[in-house]
């Protein structure tokens, strides 16, 4: 799994609040409790957390791979029924990869899953000011400040490059 990515400011459900419309992961609790109630408190604990493997990039063997995949699928298959995007955004249309990124974590730790970090490189530019921009829309300056070096930091870092992503929902 790629290293865990830090939210000082902000569990994983407000950085969703903030960041997209609530429907649709309001939506996946919903059906998480309906069709998996043994993951509700795995999924809830996740929420309240301030990191998470993010990326939807995952190496496993076949089984845990197809076991992850069938369940996740299921999920935001029920969760697309429910949630009409017919009015979202480009970027928001892309819903189910938001929140498949934050069920990853819940599916792991539910199925006691081992896994190794590894650090993630981005490949071509990354529009840090935008990404600034965007922080201290929601923080004070100084925070966003020390946020931002972080990322900077974390990314100079990288040394490894993993590429498996979804893309059924795009």
């Amino acid at each position: 799994l790629p290293k865990k990515r830090n939210y000082y400011i902000e569990t994983l459900w407000s950085h969703y609040e903030h960041s997209h419309k609530i429907e649709g992961l309001e939506e996946t609790r919903k059906v998480i409790a309906e069709k998996y109630p043994d993951y509700l408190m795995k999924f809830d604990e996740v929420m309240k957390r301030r990191s998470a493997h993010m990326f939807n990039m995952i190496i496993a063997k076949d089984k845990v791979f197809s076991a992850y995949s069938e369940w996740l699928f299921d999920v935001l298959g029920e969760v697309e029924k429910r949630v009409d995007i017919s009015d979202y955004s480009v970027s928001e249309a892309r819903i189910f990869g938001y929140i498949s990124e934050l069920l990853m974590d819940v599916w792991i730790e539910q199925n006691q899953i081992d896994y190794v970090e590894l650090p993630v490189m981005f490949m071509g530019n990354q529009n840090m000011v935008k990404k600034i921009w965007i922080i201290r829309k929601h923080q004070n300056q100084l925070m966003s400040l020390l946020v931002a070096l972080h990322m900077i930091k974390r990314i100079q870092k990288c040394k490894i490059i993993l590429f498996i992503i979804m893309e059924q929902y795009r």
